[in-house]
Formats: C-alpha cells, sequence, structure tokens
C-alpha cells in the first residue's frame, strides 16, 4: 500500500492506494502546526490497516515555500568567492555580504589564494552583527570546493554552533547568481526542515510504520526524507508538482489538459502534454530571483475559495488574503466559497450564514444576496482565466510546449481544462467557458494533491565529472574517485559512465522504475587548452531516474513510468 499527503495552506489531504486503487482518503483543516495536521489526516486513512502492509509514503507541503514567501526564517549572511570578473556591486542580495578575495578557474585550478585575515574579518563582522546561519558560495566551487572547505572550517574554528551551508552541496550547476540563491535559501530553510522531518519520523514509527518516507521535489520527482542528505528549496512547489502529478493519474492516458487546482488559499495552474507534466526550462523562481531548482512550468495564483471578499467604496473586491474559513463554516469574513453555496454550486457550510455574508456586502449597494454572490464568483473566475492566459504567453515558449506543436503539426491550445481542489466544483465549468474549452472534474477532485504525491516515481540522481587531462572522474553522490583507463574517453563515454552508476544506485535502493532510459538533467563540456592547443575535456553530466508516475487511478498497480 502507498500513502500520499499533501499539507496545504488551508486542508491536509491524504490517500491510501492498494493496488492502483484508492482503498481510503480524508481531509482535515490545516493547522499552524503542521505535524498536526499530517497526523491527523494520516490517522484517518490508516484505522483497520496493517502498518507493515504500508511501503512507502510521499509527502507534498508548503512548508518551504510559506516560509520563504513569509521570509519566516533567521537571517542568511553571505561569503562570497567570486574571483575575478563582474563588478562587485552586482552581488546584490538583500543581507551582509562579504566578498572574500582568492579564485578558482572554471577547471578547478586555483589562480588566487584565500586571505586568512579577510577571512576572519569578514566571521568577526557577521558575529557583531548577531548572524548564526552563513552560506559560502564559490564562483567555480563546482569544480574545486577547496576554498569554500577553507572558510567554513575557519567558521567552524570560531563558531562551532553556526550553521553553515556550502554552494558545491546546493546545487551543481555553474551559473554563480542562482547558486548564491539556492544556498542562501537553503541555509535559511534548514532547521525548519529538519525539524519538520525529525517529527515526522518520530510520529511514523510511533505508530510501527516503517515504509519509506518521500518528499516530493519541484520537478515532480522525489527524494528521500533526510534532514542531513536532503536540500529543503528542492521542495519549493511541491504542492502544485503533486496536483499536477495527480491529475496525469486521474486523466486518461497521453491527454492534454490546463490543470486549474482550486484551493483556500490559492490556485495553482500546471500544463500536461500528450500526458507529460511541461518542465520548466529555467530554475524556479524566488523573489523574482532563478534558483537552481528544476521545477515544472506552474505557477500559483492568490485567490482561492477561503480569499477575503470586502466592499471597498462602491466596489466588491475580493483580496489575496486569507483571515480563516468561510463565513458558512463560523469564519470571520465573507469569501468565495459562501457565494458558491448562495448560488447552490456547493453543498458546504450553513447556506443561512452564506446569505447573512453576502448580504454583508450587498446591502449597501442595494444588492440582493444572490446577485453579490454572481459578481464574486465573476471576479474570482476572471482573476483565474486572466492569469492562465498569462501563463500560455510563458508555456509556449517552453522548448518542450514547441516540440509538442510540432509533433501536433498544428499550433493550439489545449481544450481540456481539469479542476481540482476543494473548489474547483463551483468554478470549474465557468473558467473553462471563457476558455472555450471543455471543462472536466475527474473523480477524488479534492484529494487530487495526495494521489499526486502518492503516485511519484521515487527518483534518484547522479552528477558524474570526468577530467580526462588528470585522467579520473567521481560521483557526487556516492563519495566515490576513479581512473578514466579509456585514453579516447568522449561525452558519450562519460554519459554511459554516469548510467551505469545510476543503475547501481537505483539497484540498491530497490527501486523498480526503468532507468534504460534516463533523464539527462545536466550535460556540460568544457575544453582544457594549454600553449594553443587542447590537451584534455572536463565532462560534468547529471543523469537521473525517470520522473512520472507508478500508475493511473483505476488501472493496475505496479511500477511504470507511465
Amino acid at each position: 500500500m502507498y500513502i500520499g499527503i499533501d499539507v496545504g495552506g488551508t486542508s491536509t489531504n491524504a490517500v491510501l492506494l492498494e493496488n492502483g486503487l484508492v482503498r481510503n482518503f480524508a481531509t482535515v483543516p490545516s493547522s499552524a502546526d503542521i505535524i498536526t495536521s499530517l497526523l491527523e489526516a494520516l490517522e484517518k486513512i490508516i484505522a483497520n490497516v496493517s502498518s507493515e502492509s504500508i511501503e512507502r509514503i510521499v509527502l507534498s507541503t508548503t512548508l518551504i515555500t510559506n516560509l520563504i514567501a513569509e521570509k519566516k526564517y533567521a537571517p542568511v549572511g553571505l561569503m562570497l568567492i567570486p574571483g575575478p570578473g563582474l563588478s562587485h556591486e552586482h552581488y546584490q542580495y538583500h543581507t551582509d555580504t562579504y566578498i572574500l578575495s582568492g579564485a578558482i578557474d572554471y577547471r578547478g585550478r586555483e589562480t588566487m589564494p584565500l586571505i586568512d585575515d579577510e577571512i576572519d574579518q569578514a566571521i568577526n563582522a557577521l558575529n557583531a552583527k548577531g548572524y548564526k546561519n552563513v552560506a559560502v558560495v564559490g564562483k567555480f566551487s563546482v569544480r574545486d570546493n577547496s576554498h569554500e572547505l577553507k572558510v567554513v572550517s575557519r567558521i567552524k574554528d570560531l563558531h562551532p554552533d553556526w550553521h553553515v551551508e556550502m554552494g558545491h552541496q546546493v546545487a551543481g550547476q555553474l551559473n554563480f547568481p542562482r547558486r548564491v540563491v539556492s544556498t542562501m535559501l537553503a541555509c535559511a530553510t534548514r532547521d525548519k526542515y529538519a525539524f519538520f522531518v525529525e517529527s515526522v519520523q518520530e510520529a511514523l514509527r510511533s505508530r510501527g510504520i516503517s515504509g519509506t518516507v518521500y518528499i516530493l521535489k519541484a520537478d515532480g520527482g522525489t527524494m528521500p526524507l533526510n534532514k542531513v542528505t536532503g536540500i529543503p528549496i528542492e521542495t519549493i512547489f511541491s504542492g502544485p508538482a503533486a496536483s499536477t502529478l495527480g491529475v496525469q493519474a486521474l486523466i486518461p492516458p497521453g491527454e492534454t489538459s490546463v490543470v486549474v487546482d482550486i484551493g483556500g488559499t490559492t490556485t495553482d495552474l500546471a500544463l500536461i502534454l500528450s500526458g507529460q507534466p511541461l518542465l520548466s526550462s529555467k530554475g524556479a523562481p524566488v523573489y523574482e530571483q532563478l534558483t537552481q531548482v528544476r521545477a515544472l512550468a506552474v505557477k500559483s495564483v492568490a485567490v482561492g475559495g477561503d480569499s477575503l471578499v470586502q466592499r471597498v467604496g462602491q466596489a466588491i473586491k475580493v483580496l489575496p488574503e486569507r483571515l480563516g474559513p468561510p463565513f458558512c463554516l463560523g469564519g470571520p469574513m465573507p469569501t468565495p466559497t459562501d457565494a458558491l453555496r448562495v448560488l447552490g454550486l456547493i453543498r458546504v457550510g450553513d447556506a443561512e450564514r452564506a446569505c447573512e455574508a453576502m448580504d454583508m456586502l450587498g446591502s449597501p449597494l442595494g444588492m440582493s444576496y444572490s446577485e453579490v454572490a454572481q459578481r464574486i464568483i465573476n471576479l474570482v473566475v476572471d482573476a483565474i482565466v486572466q492569469q492562465i492566459k498569462y501563463m500560455f504567453t510563458q508555456w509556449e515558449q517552453e522548448p518542450a510546449y514547441r516540440v509538442w506543436e510540432v509533433l501536433q503539426k498544428r499550433k493550439e491550445r489545449p481544450e481540456m481544462v481539469v479542476g481540482v481542489g476543494g473548489g474547483a466544483a463551483g468554478f470549474i465549468t465557468q473558467i473553462a467557458a471563457k476558455l472555450g474549452a471543455n471543462p472536466v472534474l475527474p473523480p477524488y477532485a479534492s484529494v487530487a494533491n495526495a494521489i499526486g504525491a502518492a503516485v511519484a516515481i521515487p527518483t534518484l540522481q547522479v552528477d558524474l565529472r570526468a577530467d580526462t587531462e588528470r585522467g579520473y572522474y567521481t560521483v557526487e553522490q556516492e563519495g566515490y574517485q576513479g581512473k578514466i583507463e579509456n585514453k579516447r574517453f568522449t561525452e558519450e563515454d562519460a554519459l554511459l559512465l554516469a548510467e551505469e552508476w545510476l543503475k547501481k544506485r537505483a539497484s540498491k535502493h530497490g527501486l523498480c522504475n526503468p532507468v534504460d532510459n534516463p533523464e539527462i538533467t545536466r550535460r556540460d563540456v568544457f575544453n582544457l587548452v594549454r600553449n594553443w592547443s587542447t590537451t584534455g575535456r572536463i565532462y560534468d553530466i547529471s543523469v537521473q531516474t525517470p520522473r512520472g508516475i507508478i500508475n493511473y487511478i483505476g488501472a493496475k498497480g505496479g511500477c511504470s513510468d507511465a
């Protein structure tokens, strides 16, 4: 049996799958304590189920997304080693930043040593300002991490209690600015992520559940729930990824559709092309800065079923905030859910209180409660439709979308809009109508995100770096360094070697998804030139077991790369 749990800002959903079928599901209100909500939902679906029969649990959570969006984390100081090139004035990350002398070139050779006094001065300055979380990032630390290691060693000598993250461990690709942002955010969220991991693991142990636990990543893959090896920022946008995979599992194979997940706080948008979620070619954006986190091409819109509705002068406005549950469920203020209740589009809550909420807004304007309700519904629908149209301009720029258009042999947009989430039933028909598309409300729509987590295929990655001039290669995940025996070692050889190591890791971790056709997430080649002639090459290869879903809901269970 597999379990999927999605902890959202408004509700926590959980499902129990057995042989590709939904055996049980539950929805509970999300509380300020994520663990409490998670365990309450878990208890509801595992009643009368043997804990030994639970093979795997996959979580998706807004924990990291919310921490970053609301900036609810301790400040992080930066110690950067950019080397020569761009003016230091460009390194502005809205925190105290100290630039250190020293440089590693693109090949991984030291061209300028660090200055010990400079390191100590930066550490003392950070200490004087009260920092206890520090990110250390060098421009070419993924080629040689010795400078980062030396700075961190000195920090630990002086302040062993500080939490420090290094750029080469958080993000393996070149692009220094994105690595800085990724490392800073990983450092900022590590403590709370570690507490979350420990709490989940302890809670599962206390219930005798020993199945493997994963957490969903932004690209729809998974990583083991581990406070040490996990990179917290990889889980940003795991909620939208979960709902996208859920729709993929709930609609027929190979279909193309827009995903609209309407929750209480936000609405998440995504795109599925011929059965496959669209992957963003850029990193996940945070504060309008790109990170090195791979993510699906998703967008969260700040409007949902529990959004605050107010009268401002002669206008009624839906605001991008949530004060609590809908008025019809005992909440403090009118919401779009109350409007849906008044119009009979949903059966949740007290109808009289819903009418009272509409009357609070409409009475001073001389409007009936049904007129107010329809106006609110129109505002929500228009806001979501506007964002879907905007996202199409973004999606159509993605290389994968362009390939899809070529394969279709015509330029067209998807004609199916799939609504999931608690608010989908009341809105999706009108949203689809304004887009000229067909509305679809699949079974288990309200818990589609939990289904997406449950069916996500566990993924593993291998990062291999080969230097033909030095004659060795390294596998980061295994801490292995080996010799390159072939004197004519090529890029294809490096790729095959990375795939071999990926198969070894998949076998060791008991993954049944095929690795004969792995995803290549990075493939960089650098020529090494001495005295005007090429003396070798550096190959940086990253491969990952295929992302996807284990099975479609209602289909036979078992491993696949659907």
